[in-house]
């Protein structure tokens, strides 16, 4: 953005923000348009000529719209005149009101300054215009990334385990498959722990070609004989300590499952997979003292 120096200021420098509105003060204008009596000849070319200055041209500042003028200046030095020994609230002129100004004072400079003045004012409403363009030029990349991010964290949220699946009564395929799924993730050792092994869990467990260690009170003792003949991948362990049944998968991932495995989907359970890491330590501190 260009400077205007005129009176060795800067005349952008003079522009405010009050009301949403760009305007001017009545005293950087008597001081720009070289007026005698300052903002006395501004205010009674205004109240000569009123009907050529309405509330969209030229108006008086609140209390409070002068407090603000004020953060914006950083002082009120020169910007307030006295009366009485009171303070009276500044007039401002928006961009017509300037323009109207130069017709009905009556200065050698009126003319020519209005020229600049307006300048000013088209080169900052061109800034920011320009900035409006740009932010809303960002705020649609953002947007756009915002859109992005999410369908990549929805892409990345599919491919996360569940930790929580809830089966209803006659989903038995779908729990089997659950089992089976969570079994194939050992690379070397799983750990099961159910008080009721059946023939449906050995058969299941044929098939996984991993250590097994089987902890449980209750089993078919032919079944595991004729299991054992043929497979020698599990380590059968008698105890009845436990109640809940559980998976542990190399000994570093825990799963709690709701219902016998021999049961799976006869009635309504849940499996889930347990990320307290110190519930996993504890009971494996347990196991290992029967190992």
């Amino acid at each position: 953005m260009r400077d205007i120096i005129l009176n060795d200021k800067n005349i952008e420098e003079m522009i405010y923000e009050i009301r949403g509105k760009q305007v001017m003060l009545d005293s950087d204008l008597a001081k720009l348009y070289e007026c005698t009596n300052g903002t006395k000849d501004i205010n009674k070319a205004v109240k000569r000529n009123i009907e050529r200055f309405p509330s969209d041209f030229y108006f008086q500042l609140t209390e409070s719209e002068q407090k603000i003028l004020w953060f914006q200046i950083g002082t009120k030095k020169n910007h307030v005149e006295t009366r009485g020994g009171r303070f009276k609230n500044p007039h401002v002129f928006t961009e017509q009101g300037v323009a109207m100004l130069s017709s009905v004072l009556h200065t050698p400079k009126a003319i020519i300054t209005s020229i600049k003045i307006i300048d000013a004012f088209v080169s900052m409403r061109q800034y920011i215009s320009s900035n409006l363009i740009e932010q809303k030029y960002i705020n649609e990349l953002v947007l756009k990334d915002s859109k992005r991010i999410d369908s990549i964290e929805k892409v990345l949220d599919s491919f996360k385990e569940k930790t929580h699946h809830l089966f209803f009564k006659g989903q038995v395929y779908d729990a089997y498959s659950l089992l089976i799924d969570i079994l194939n993730k050992s690379n070397n050792e799983i750990i099961i722990i159910d008080n009721y092994i059946d023939k449906n869990i050995l058969d299941v467990l044929r098939n996984i070609n991993k250590k097994i260690i089987l902890i449980t009170d209750k089993y078919n003792n032919k079944d595991y004989e004729r299991y054992n003949s043929q497979y020698k991948n599990i380590k059968l362990i008698i105890n009845n300590d436990f109640h809940d049944r559980f998976i542990i998968i190399d000994r570093k991932v825990l799963y709690h499952c709701g219902a016998s495995f021999k049961d799976l989907g006869i009635k309504c359970f849940e499996i889930s997979k347990i990320e307290d890491n110190d519930i996993l330590i504890n009971l494996m501190i347990k196991i290992k003292r029967m190992l």
